[in-house]
């Protein structure tokens, strides 16, 4: 046991004074911070815009178009023929100007002509020459409250209810899912970059010889274990300071910009399944980086392998979209439940919709029986092949010295 704490104390110190953890662990307290300082300096030195008003012009040829011309910044121009109106666009007295044809009521259409050359109309210049002719069209014969509402767009605000009719504490929105998926994302970086020092560690030691000198001093298993473990109380150390900068991050932003912040909130469970899916991610993916470390015979081919086993946990991320149209589609129950996508898949989820107890319970079992038959089986790798230098072995030769050992 104090062998297997040697090198949990080694592997811990040497991984939490590295320049990559260290960057990793502060980017998203540290950026978060930044921005907040930035919004609110900006703010607080920021000035009023002068808005130009925009004038333009237009030709009743309907009549009874005459009220409701200041638009806000846009003022409309009335003009008794298309003559006039054109002239006034030249000499630019007016931006643009549209005609009212004597049919617009039942057609709806509108000419319109400027001198720019442009995609679309300017942001706003539609929504008032509308508002322009809604209220000309109802005027005195709908109350001025109701043209209001027609011209409005649809306030829509949804509540969620638990199954017993009450309110619930959680309410959904996108504001639930930003912290969700920002968090997912980086841990699976962490994940990634934690067990991929195990990785680099163990070809390292196996070029320069020195895992011959631990080997002769200690157990394989204590050899594993208190790698795995140092190195994941390193990376925990990491995910602790970013699930305890959330709320300080969240508050701060609220009071600093307010709107969308001010939606966003944490779900309940989060803060602890976080915990859990890291330590039983890590611990799988540290289990099988140990395994290609031993069989791997240089850095880069060690590299190259871990990658392609570690690709399949952006699947969530790569098909983000789809998750936000079938939540609970049994593509997503299965990424959940299969090991390699599950610390993904299911902090996504959580962020979308309700994730069911017994998936989450299912989902934490299988990935925790996987880490114990990898572990079993990289144990056995280690002892045959962690002493062997030369060509890579293939998955075959693997699974004969396996059944032989």
């Amino acid at each position: 046991m104090n062998k297997t704490l040697l090198i949990f104390k080694h592997e811990f110190l040497l991984t939490i004074k590295r320049v990559g953890f260290i960057i990793l662990t502060l980017i998203l307290p540290v950026l978060a911070l930044i921005g907040i300082g930035v919004g609110h300096l900006v703010s607080d030195i920021a000035e009023p815009t002068v808005v130009e008003e925009i004038k333009i012009g237009y030709v009743d040829m309907a009549t009874g178009f005459e009220q409701f011309t200041d638009q806000g910044k846009i003022k409309l121009i009335s003009f008794s023929t298309t003559e006039e109106a054109n002239e006034a666009l030249i000499r630019k007295d007016i931006d643009e100007y549209f005609i009212i044809p004597q049919d617009y009521t039942s057609t709806g259409v509108i000419n319109r002509y400027t001198l720019e050359k442009q995609p679309e109309p300017p942001l706003g210049v539609p929504t008032a020459i509308k508002n322009f002719l809604t209220n000309n069209i109802l005027a005195d014969k709908v109350p001025q409250s109701t043209i209001y509402v027609i011209q409005s767009s649809l306030n829509l605000i949804t509540t969620r209810l638990t199954e017993t009719g009450d309110v619930a504490p959680e309410q959904g929105g996108y504001g639930n899912v930003l912290i969700p998926a920002v968090f997912s994302f980086l841990l699976v970086f962490s994940i990634m970059f934690t067990s991929g020092y195990i990785l680099s560690g163990l070809v390292d030691e196996k070029e320069n010889r020195l895992i011959e000198v631990l080997l002769s001093s200690i157990s394989t298993r204590q050899l594993i274990t208190g790698k795995i473990l140092g190195l994941g109380a390193a990376g925990l150390i990491q995910v602790a300071v970013w699930l305890a900068s959330l709320p300080l991050l969240l508050n701060l932003a609220s009071s600093t910009f307010g709107g969308f912040f001010t939606t966003i909130q944490i779900p309940p469970n989060f803060i602890i399944l976080g915990l859990i899916y890291f330590i039983l991610g890590y611990l799988f993916f540290a289990v099988v980086s140990a395994g290609v470390g031993a069989i791997s015979t240089n850095n880069r081919e060690g590299n190259q392998l871990i990658t392609t086993l570690l690709m399949p946990m952006f699947i969530p991320f790569w098909f983000g979209s789809l998750l936000f149209i079938f939540p609970d589609s049994p593509i997503w129950v299965v990424l959940s439940i299969f090991p390699i996508t599950a610390p993904s898949t299911t902090m996504l989820r959580l962020g979308v919709s309700d994730v069911p107890i017994w998936q989450l319970v299912v989902s934490i079992l299988v990935l925790g029986l996987s880490v114990a038959g990898v572990l079993w089986v990289v144990i056995k790798v280690f002892r045959v092949y962690l002493l062997m230098y030369g060509k890579r072995p293939g998955l075959g030769e693997i699974i004969r010295n396996l059944r032989s050992s």
